[in-house]
């Protein structure tokens, strides 16, 4: 993995009308929305899974953070 691997972020927040939005961080529109939120957060992590650095945000309902993933490691900042 390169110094320079920036780390894509994806949020399952709540969409409003009972269903859950998987959106990629900086994105205008959501990747994909879901019924179930365990569908959401699958998808999410297979996303995140796929890029070099790769983390998911899961919000509840009331949109506090209920839990983070992360995949693969973070580029070390420091030689040594």
């Amino acid at each position: 993995m390169s110094r320079n691997s920036v780390r894509i972020t994806y949020w399952v927040t709540p969409a409003g009308d009972g269903q859950w939005r998987v959106k990629r961080e900086g994105a205008v529109r959501a990747t994909a929305v879901y019924e179930d939120k365990a569908d959401a957060v699958q998808r999410a992590k297979e996303l995140a899974r796929s890029q070099p650095l790769g983390q998911i945000i899961v919000q509840r309902r009331d949109g506090q953070i209920q839990t983070e993933y992360t995949y693969h490691k973070d580029p070390e900042r420091f030689p040594g």
